[in-house]
């Protein structure tokens, strides 16, 4: 119980009803500061229209529960659905601070039955809020009332009777589990049990000392077929022995208008020396079982259903296995207690190497093995099934394997292995099974890319995983380790990135080619349809748009010194001294100008882009085809951004004044791309420890000092008095350079929900980027996108050769590949060939939490009459 002096109790005992208090249906406000401790997620029910009639038709199908501290003890609330969005844009999130939080009493959905559930504990829902600006933990200082929350929160009393009976449960909905935040195929809580239930090990039958199975797999199919009556009707007791070959993801089933309690099930291919068949987990048991079993494990069943195969020939049969009627049992059986001749197969592997990947066809299944030296940033996109509301999480990795100069990508989608994901390390060999190959038919074999099928399974150094499973005594995969074994830290080690923009594969180079690409998706954008879409994105959501624009200013510019830059502009009339708000909202803030003559400016824009210098080393391919940051912004910001000055323009003028900023000297050469120094007598040792795990199981997770030389470039710009005011690129844009010794904060810093500003404290592969001002034909509405030239993006396809004017460069996506790049001076000089040019731009855009969305140029392609 907190004491009566803590802020909850001054607050919320005046929201029940009593002499002199508030009625019970008036929000209590807290003026103090609170604390985020946890945000959870769950599904709506049937029940759950009731406790927020006025949300059922604008509200989605999830509800958050949110635990809040105020350094006391700890709240259990419900997010009011009408703030939703906070939450799903990544603005209220653990560690936040919230002021003037209203908490108004609600009665709690969960039914007596449900575990954790408390008739008479205390329920609130927040109605309102204000999130105090700024990442969490980037301000350490205590400053307008807030207090330090340094206390060990999980150790904090609960308030009043809020303390759950048992594990916390959603609040709103039976629900017995919750979803994870980002998607909803992970598991989330600790209620997902790593290890097999024990309750049943002593069952009806003494365990024998050799298994034998009382009915095979063949038996089970001609019984149920020819409609035998223990086997079509009723559960079958008889034990069933088989191998698991294939392990699905996690499905989650639920729906608003259901009040299933666990609505989650699996699939695993299993077989038998006499066929192979479906198991399908059910709901429960997906809880139990789902975590202690995976490819290769021999399992015991008894007390399951069989039934016609869902989605599938009328000749063919499942295994249903559920928690009741009848509560099925599973057992996991060590391969020497199995009979010989009982004994199933082991599982068969299709291993591929980059070379042979060339030549097979689109949608072959496959396994790859490879060495990781690059791991973009978690994304997510709209799913394309139903009603497209669900967002799937991915990101691209980069494998490579030494059988060809094409690296293996693949577009990886979650697995149902949270674990094995946040170990996706550069340098880490990953094995990834069951994947299928895409290509399209217009594009070169080079372009091909791996991503899931349903029972993509994917295990990675670091876990114990190589040692266990069977593949590593393959052939493929001996020979890949001979390769590994030749490699050197540091040669590795100057390649391998983590996070950052990433496109693949590379978009047409020619207007036709994208067009038919886009057939049957959303056409041109107005620029005020651009607006509205980009705030409509959730965090980390990923979408193409295309709009007819051009170019009214082409900025170059470098992290950190972006008050010196060079740039071209069309007739720049006049740079607006204030830029007060025209929107108090986080989204992007675009400039309207008039495409008539007189200009008649009334929103602000930002965004930007990156470009590496021209004396950066050719050898540097970095995994990114362009870039860019766009950074909204709003007048209470508590971000240390600066404010863009809307231009206006007088598009109605042919000829057109120009004004150039040149640069005064060309930059000095980069500072060398490797951060780890190996130790001088071993080269190989971050390898060699990822090999060692195909041999045995190892949990030694050695890590090398390597020493830190940040040369400072000194290069210098010329400043002119009116210098074009654009917001500072977003880091999360920024590829990093793979640091082994940090590998772990770098993982948490590009991984969903992590810390953008602890990706300030790594060296950037690139710090060098054009900002392009793009003018909708359609409206006149201006938006900044970044843009980068480079000269390398990615091994594969190889760029093609052009002739490097603006026009070329913005349609190939880079510069070309048989003449040196022209350096910054060159190309802002060049700009002019811009002037009056009609342009279909596509451009990506990603939100990334906050008030921070970053729009990428991809492409621009002239367009004719």
């Amino acid at each position: 119980m907190a004491a009566p002096d803590c802020v909850f109790h001054r607050t919320l005992t005046r929201s029940r009803s009593g002499p002199n208090k508030a009625s019970s249906s008036s929000p209590a406000v807290c003026r103090e500061f609170l604390c985020v401790v946890d945000v959870q997620r769950y599904s709506r029910d049937q029940g759950s229209s009731i406790y927020f009639p006025q949300a059922v038709l604008n509200a989605g199908d999830d509800l958050y529960d949110i635990t809040l501290t105020d350094g006391d003890c700890r709240l259990r609330v419900t997010l009011d659905p009408g703030l939703n969005r906070l939450v799903e844009r990544n603005v209220l999130q653990p560690g936040s601070m919230l002021r003037n939080a209203a908490f108004a009493p609600a009665m709690t959905a969960q039914l007596p039955e449900c575990p954790g559930a408390s008739g008479d504990r205390d329920s609130y829902r927040l109605v309102s809020v204000e999130v105090k600006d700024g990442a969490p933990g980037d301000d350490d200082e205590e400053e307008d009332g807030v207090r330090r929350f340094d206390v060990d929160q999980d150790s904090l009393p609960w308030f009043g009777s809020s303390e759950p009976a048992g594990p916390l449960v959603p609040l709103r909905a039976n629900r017995s589990v919750f979803l994870p935040l980002w998607n909803s195929v992970d598991y989330s809580g600790e209620v997902w049990r790593e290890a097999p239930p024990i309750e049943e090990e002593d069952g009806d039958e003494e365990e024998e000392e050799v298994q034998r199975p009382a009915v095979t797999v063949s038996e089970l199919r001609d019984s149920f077929l020819i409609g035998r009556r223990g086997v079509s009707r009723g559960a079958v007791q008889h034990q069933l022995i088989v191998r698991i070959i294939n392990k699905s993801h996690l499905m989650y089933y639920g729906k608003t208008d259901r009040n299933c309690e666990c609505p989650y099930k699996a699939v695993l291919e299993v077989c038998d020396r006499t066929g192979s068949v479906c198991v399908v987990l059910w709901n429960s048991v997906c809880v139990s079982w789902y975590r202690c079993l995976k490819p290769g494990d021999i399992i015991s069943l008894r007390r399951y259903r069989v039934k016609q195969h869902y989605q599938a020939e009328s000749d063919d049969i499942e295994i249903s296995v559920n928690s009741r009627n009848p509560a099925a049992r599973i057992s996991v059986l060590p391969e020497s207690s199995v009979s010989p001749e009982h004994l199933p197969p082991a599982p068969s592997y299709s291993f591929y190497s980059s070379k042979e990947l060339l030549e097979r066809p689109h949608g072959v299944v496959c396994d790859v093995i490879g060495l990781l030296t690059f791991s973009g940033r978690p994304q997510r996109i709209r799913s394309k099934d139903g009603r497209g509301a669900e967002l799937l999480e991915y990101r691209w990795l980069r494998l490579e394997d030494g059988t060809s100069n094409h690296p293996i990508m693949v577009k990886l989608f979650s697995t149902s292995q949270p674990e094995s994901h946040r170990k996706l390390y550069p340098l880490s060999v990953v094995v990834c099974t069951r994947l299928k190959v895409i290509k399209a038919a217009d594009q070169t074999d080079a372009s091909f890319y791996l991503t899931n099928t349903t029972y993509t399974q994917v295990y990675c150094t670091g876990l114990g995983h190589h040692s266990e499973m069977s593949y590593r005594k393959l052939r493929p995969v001996r020979h890949f380790l001979l390769w590994l074994r030749s490699q050197e830290d540091g040669q590795v080690l100057s390649r391998a990135l983590i996070g950052g923009f990433f496109i693949y594969p590379p978009p047409p180079v020619s207007l036709e080619t994208y067009m038919k690409d886009r057939r049957g998706e959303l056409g041109f954008l107005r620029g005020a349809e651009l607006q509205r879409e980009v705030e409509r994105l959730c965090y980390r959501e990923r979408r193409s748009f295309c709009i007819q624009a051009a170019v009214t200013m082409v900025t170059y510019s470098r992290r950190g010194e972006e008050d010196r830059c060079l740039f071209w502009t069309v007739r720049p009339s006049s740079l607006s001294s204030s830029s007060s708000s025209s929107s108090s909202s986080p989204s992007p803030r675009f400039t309207k100008s008039s495409p008539h003559p007189s200009p008649s400016p009334s929103l602000s824009s930002s965004s930007s882009s990156l470009l590496p210098l021209s004396s950066t080393p050719r050898s540097f391919r970095p995994p990114l085809s362009s870039s860019s940051s766009f950074s909204p912004m709003s007048p209470s910001s508590a971000h240390s951004q600066l404010t863009p000055r809307p231009l206006d323009y007088r598009s109605g003028r042919r000829s057109c004044k120009r004004k150039q900023l040149l640069q005064a000297e060309t930059p000095k050469k980069r500072h060398p791309m490797v951060t780890l120094q190996p130790e001088q007598n071993n080269k190989t040792v971050i390898l060699f420890e990822a090999s060692m795990e195909f041999l045995e199981n190892t949990n030694a997770d050695e890590e090398d000092d390597g020493d830190d030389d940040d040369d400072d470039d000194t290069s210098s710009f010329v400043t002119a008095p009116l210098l074009p005011v654009s917001p500072t690129i977003a880091v999360e844009t920024l590829p990093m350079r793979y640091d082994h010794a940090h590998r772990e904060e770098q993982a948490v810093a590009v991984a969903m929900g992590g810390r953008a500003s602890a990706t300030g404290r790594f060296d950037s592969a690139i710090e060098d980027y054009y900002t392009l001002r793009l003018r909708a034909l359609s409206d006149g509405v201006s938006v900044d996108a970044v843009f980068l030239p480079h000269s390398s993006s990615s091994p594969c396809p190889p760029l093609l050769p052009h002739s490097n004017t603006w026009i070329s460069i913005l349609s190939h996506g880079a510069f070309s590949s048989n003449t040196p790049p022209p350096s910054p001076a060159d190309l802002i000089n060049m700009a002019a060939q811009l002037a009056n040019q009609r342009l279909v731009c596509v451009l990506e855009a990603c939100h990334l939490g906050g008030a921070t969305t970053e729009l990428v140029l991809s492409r621009a392609f002239h367009l004719t009459d």
